[in-house]
């Protein structure tokens, strides 16, 4: 489980590392244990008012298709360093004129081939210790059916991350510096 911390500093990293001129936003930036998905709002094509949703379709598609193209170099050398920081795999994707399009995103087996949305609610479920693996949550989920899903893995997300934070503050943190009433052992 990473905390929201961490999420934190991984995209202050990717905003100071990703040139400025890749995308007009980053607009969401994901990680789970394997992958960081960063997706960025790039500039519609410009088209006509009487365009046809053939003709707007077309221009969305070339203009990922030259981004994609165009980028690709700049976005590789990001990805490596971040693989190499965050030992995470790195997957992009854009929005463009109200369509999202993945480019590479990693497909990690479990019980089948799950992308990144739906292990985040499996590895949730298991550092809650509601499952002992991601085949035993995956299990739960179907049970449930993802009834309250949203509401439900939002408040468990918030206690992890506050036992997180006691833990932290707990003894175990810091060396006991308290003299023994016995003198030096």
């Amino acid at each position: 489980m990473i905390t929201a911390e961490q999420r934190d500093r991984v995209r202050g990293w990717f905003t100071g590392r990703l040139p400025d001129d890749l995308f007009e936003e980053l607009t969401e930036l994901t990680v789970d244990r394997e992958e960081i998905t960063v997706i960025g709002r790039i500039p519609e094509p410009r088209l006509t008012e009487d365009a046809s949703a053939t003709e707007r379709e077309a221009a969305l598609e070339s203009r990922v298709q030259e981004f994609r193209e165009r980028t690709r170099e700049d976005r590789m050398a990001v990805a490596r360093e971040a693989e190499q920081r965050f030992s995470r795999k790195v997957s992009w994707g854009v929005e463009c004129g109200g369509r999202r399009t993945l480019f590479t995103h990693v497909a990690v087996p479990v019980m089948t081939r799950l992308r990144q949305p739906e292990r985040r609610v499996l590895d949730t479920l298991i550092a809650g210790g509601v499952a002992r693996s991601r085949s035993d949550a995956l299990a739960w989920c179907v049970r449930l059916v993802q009834r309250h899903t949203d509401d439900w893995l939002a408040e468990l997300r918030d206690s992890l991350e506050h036992v997180q934070r006691v833990r932290a503050r707990g003894p175990d943190t810091e060396p006991d510096r308290t003299p023994s009433p016995d003198g030096p052992e």
